[in-house]
Order: structure tokens, then sequence, then C-alpha cells
């Protein structure tokens, strides 16, 4: 390790906010640069049905991804205050058994998912041929999930220490690679949807080469692996990563929930939703990027008991999100006629394209608000409060409030009811967090 103390206990709040994010979201969004692209190849073989079979794929990977980024939260937040309180060596052991665990629980994820993958997607509804296109695809993809979560481990431990730099590294040199493989597998080779999904499983072993490199020949924060530690880390790690998974969670399953009512609208409708989904990690690779990045600088200082710096830098968390989410907008919003004949919509799904574009910016400033509530929550003891406010949004709101809407408003009342249901619960949280952050130290 190259500090021996944790290096966001000093400096600018704001200054190490946007180091940190915009190194993040260079990673993160190149990783989604290259799954747009893949869409964008999948799409120009004319077949609606590829472009909704991964519409459909990608409502269930979410939830595989969301339980590693719950992991990738919890391992920042245990590790990065270990750092912050000067405890280097139970940093580096505690990041070996974090890892190791990680690879566990993502096993008996994939595990999961593969076996079910039948009955989640026909309870989604899509039509035949579409629902065996995307068994095949999660079948391939699946098999690489534990090397991801290896990945995502050393990703997190390297945010933890402040590297933003490498931890960008982690996510940007695998797409790289993909970019370069993922059109010959696709279209040269002829491969389709199985190129693609091979194109993922290559990409994520790049990932956790890259990724284990970093965090054991640059920083050394990792310790030989030993199985009394790693039993002794389990139960602390769960209890910190249970909650952040299942907040995680809740964001899957609103989005499973709005494509079974995306599904009835037909696959010219989950083929708009699939490019939806995509533009909205792409276009907000920075909000994602700063709920994680935010995470290690309120973990240190909370560790360190600099309850004044954790106060501006929830106040800068909210500053930078709404700046960030304005540019995006604007932009979307220019590219919507692009974005439309890129990824050849039909008009039915032009109409869906065109609400994301001019609606959802301005309903994800509430989303990046209640990002920033619940980092603070995660990162100082109270992950059950971001899990309550999560599924209170996802779990319990968002289909009553999609079905409701979408009777009148059609497929694009999908979005409307996912951006009306973010911002209640943005106001929400955005004041909770700002009176938990006042309260501490007093």
């Amino acid at each position: 390790m190259t500090d021996t103390k944790g290096r966001f206990l000093t400096g600018s709040t704001m200054g190490h906010i946007m180091r940190m994010t915009i190194t993040g979201t260079a990673g993160i969004t190149f990783v989604f640069i290259v799954d747009a692209i893949n869409l964008f190849w999948i799409s120009w073989l004319n077949d609606v049905r590829l472009i909704a079979a991964m519409g459909f794929s990608f409502s269930i990977q979410f939830f595989s991804v969301s339980v590693g980024i719950g992991l990738m939260i919890a391992a920042t937040a245990m590790v990065s205050k270990a750092i912050g309180q000067g405890r280097l060596q139970k940093a580096r052991k505690l990041a070996t058994s974090i890892m190791i665990i990680c690879g566990i629980v993502q096993s008996l994820v994939a595990l999961i998912i593969i076996i079910f993958r039948h009955e989640f997607l026909a309870f989604m509804g899509p039509e035949l041929e579409t629902a065996k296109l995307a068994q095949r695809y999660l079948f391939i993809s699946l098999f690489s999930l534990p090397i991801m979560a290896i990945g995502m481990a050393g990703s997190a431990i390297l945010r933890a220490e402040g590297d933003g730099v490498r931890a960008m590294l982690v996510t940007l040199t695998p797409g790289a690679f993909a970019m370069l493989i993922d059109p010959i597998l696709i279209v040269y080779f002829k491969l389709g949807l199985d190129g693609a999904a091979i194109g993922i499983c290559i990409s994520r072993f790049v990932m956790a080469f890259t990724a284990l490199w970093f965090v054991i020949r640059h920083h050394n924060l990792l310790a030989r692996p030993r199985v009394f530690r790693i039993l002794r880390d389990v139960k602390p790690f769960l209890f910190v990563a249970g909650p952040t998974i299942l907040t995680q969670l809740s964001t899957p399953v609103g989005n499973y929930f709005l494509t079974i009512v995306m599904a009835s609208f037909g696959d010219s409708a989950v083929a708009a939703w699939a490019v939806v989904n995509r533009l909205t990690v792409l276009s907000f690779g920075g909000i994602f990027s700063l709920s994680g990045a935010i995470g290690g600088i309120f973990g240190q200082n909370f560790g360190a008991k600099e309850f004044d710096r954790l106060k501006t830098t929830y106040r800068d968390g909210l500053i930078f999100c709404i700046g960030y989410i304005i540019l995006i907008w604007f932009a979307l919003v220019l590219l919507n006629d692009i974005i439309i004949k890129t990824f050849n919509i039909d008009d039915f799904g032009a109409d869906i394209i065109w609400t994301f574009t001019h609606f959802t910016p301005g309903s994800f400033i509430f989303t990046g608000m209640m990002f920033v509530a619940c980092s603070v929550f995660n990162n100082s003891g109270k992950p059950l409060w971001s899990t309550g406010l999560n599924w209170a949004r996802d779990g319990l709101f968002t289909l009553p409030s999609a079905l409701l809407i979408s009777g009148s408003y059609a497929a694009s009342g999908v979005i409307y009811a996912q951006g009306i249901v973010a911002i209640v619960f943005g106001i929400i949280a955005v004041i909770w967090g700002l009176y938990y952050v006042l309260k501490l130290n007093q």
C-alpha cells in the first residue's frame, strides 16, 4: 500500500468527488459504450427479435450485476473504513476475504439464474422464438459471472484506497478488448447473440486479471488467503453486504416489472426498452459512478470521525449530481433523432425513445440525489435505511404506477411512471440524508 493515511481525509471534498467520479465514469461509460455497440451490431442484423431478446436478457442479467454492485459497495465501505482508521494490515486481510466471498456469492447467483432462466423469462411473456434466443444468451454469458465478481471486488478495493485511475482501468481495459473482438464474433463469424455472449465472457476474464494485477502489484492490498480468516470475515462482511445487495436488487426488480408491462405492447416496445436501458447506464454512468466513488470518501472520513468532512462531501455530491445531469439532458434532447436512426427503431419505439430523452433526465436528478443519500447511509452503519427507501420505490410503487399511467400513455407511460416515482422518493431521500449528516457528532 502506498499511503499510511487515507487520502480522502485531507484536501477538497469536491476535488476528491470530481477526481474519483470522472475516472470512474470513464471506466463505466466505456463498458456501456461497448454494450451499446453490441446492441448496434445486433440491431443491424434487421431482426427485432434479437434486440428484444437482449432486452429481456438485460432485465435478468441486471439481477446478477446488481448483486455485484451491492458487494462492491460493501467492500468499499469496509476496506475504506479500515484504511481511515489506519489499520492497514486489517485492510489487506479483509480485502482478500472479500474478494473470495464475492466470487462464491456470484457463483451461487449464476447457478440460480441458469437453472431458472426459463421460468424468469416466461413470466415476462416474450414471444416463443424471442424467449429461446434470450435463454441461450443467458446460458452462455452467466458462466463468467464469478470471474466478473473478482474484477468488481478488485475495483472496489482500489476505490477504497483512493486509486481512481487504476479502478477506471479495471473496466476500461476489458472494454477496449471487447470493442475489438465483438464485431468479429457477432458479424464476421456470424455468431449473432452467441458472439455477443462469448465476448462478454472473454472481457470478464480480462477484467479480473487487470484488477488482480493492480491490487497485488501496485498496492500490495491482498494478503495470503487463510480459510479461518475468510470464515471469520464472512459474517461481518455479509452483515454490511446483505442490506446493500437487497438495496441494489430493488432496481432490477423494478426494471423486471417494467419489462413485463412493456412486453404487453409487443417486441417493438421491448426493443426500444432495450435501447433505453443501455442509454440509461451509458448516459448516467457518472451518477452510477458517483454513488460508488463517494462511498470511499464517506467511509474513510466516517472511520476517522471527520464528521464535518462528511457534511461537505454530502453537499458537494448533490451539487455534482445536478450539474452533471443537466449537461446530459441537453445532449440527449439534441441526439434524439440520431439515436432512433442508429438503432433502427420503428415509429412505435420512437415515441418511447422521445419520452426517455426529454423526460427521464429531469427525474434522474432526484435518482442521483437518492444515490448520494444512500451512499452516506451505507458507509456510516445505516445500510437498512437505503434498503427500505429503494424497495419502497421499486418494489411497492413502480409496478402500480406503470400499470396506471400506461393505460393512458401506452408504452411511454412506463417511463413516465418510473420518473414520477423517482422524483417522489428522491425528495424523501435527500431530506432524510441531510437531516442525518447534520445530526452526526451532536
